[in-house]
């Protein structure tokens, strides 16, 4: 049988998932290759994969797509790896500047202004300055690893994922296992099962990975991040993406 082809990201976020996908007999049933979240969603859209850890927004870009895991990259609160950094007020920010590996962190920026913060600053993509500028009232949106232990450098730290619960109530879904095509269910069981023992070996894993003396990296894989996708994940992930379809 042809190897399902599966793109996810490469950030420290996904190395739970990575590592049961490692670890078990589902590696040899698939080709694996990882990238940016921007790049994972460009390959299911350009279906040169078949499945991919892809932010939520990218969906919206996609003729067919189905949710095949019941695992996702999420948080219930803060996630202390998705923000804006700004050294004002949000509220008094002329410029905000979007974050070139991103889809969904950028669109859940641009809802949270208009909808929660109800501001209209200037969007920036692709800052030539992007995060280094000295400009007071431009803020940026940054994701991931290149996050980690910034958060004592600004003024101002906003926590999306934190703000978007405390805007709708609801956690948040950055990234989910989608599918542009119909999968076999027995490998969707299979996948699903390799995706678990990552996360229930996460203590092993973390033993393996560079410690930080400025980013608590257990608790950022154990509590920050919350991986399974409830009904109030699904439920959220449908609100943004309305929000996104309204901006």
């Amino acid at each position: 049988m042809k190897n399902i082809r599966i793109s996810a990201v490469s950030y420290t976020n996904t190395k739970p998932f990575l590592y049961g996908i490692q670890n078990t007999d589902i590696i040899n049933q698939i080709d694996l290759s990882l990238d940016i979240p921007s790049d994972c969603a460009q390959k299911l859209i350009d279906n040169q994969v078949d499945i991919g850890l892809i932010p939520v927004a990218a969906t919206l870009n996609m003729p067919y797509w189905e949710i095949v895991s019941d695992y996702c990259i999420g948080a219930v609160g803060a996630v202390n790896s998705v923000f804006i950094f700004s050294n004002c007020d949000i509220k008094e920010a002329t410029a905000i500047q979007l974050d070139p590996e991103s889809r969904s962190s950028n669109n859940l920026a641009k809802v949270l202004l208009k909808n929660y913060w109800k501001v209209a600053p200037r969007q920036i993509v692709n800052a030539a300055d992007y995060a280094a500028g000295q400009d007071p009232n431009t803020a940026f949106v940054q994701i991931g690893d290149r996050t980690f232990g910034k958060k004592e450098k600004f003024n101002y730290v906003y926590d999306l994922a934190e703000e978007w619960q405390k805007f709708t109530g609801l956690p948040f879904v950055f990234a989910a296992w989608i599918a542009n095509k119909p999968v076999a269910k027995e490998f969707i069981a299979e996948f699903n099962d390799a995706l678990k023992f990552g996360l229930d070996h996460r203590a092993e894993l973390i033993k393996t990975l560079p410690q930080r003396p400025d980013f608590d990296l257990e608790d950022y894989l154990m509590h920050k991040l919350d991986f399974s996708l409830t009904d109030d994940k699904r439920k959220a992930l449908h609100l943004f993406l309305d929000y996104i379809k309204a901006l």
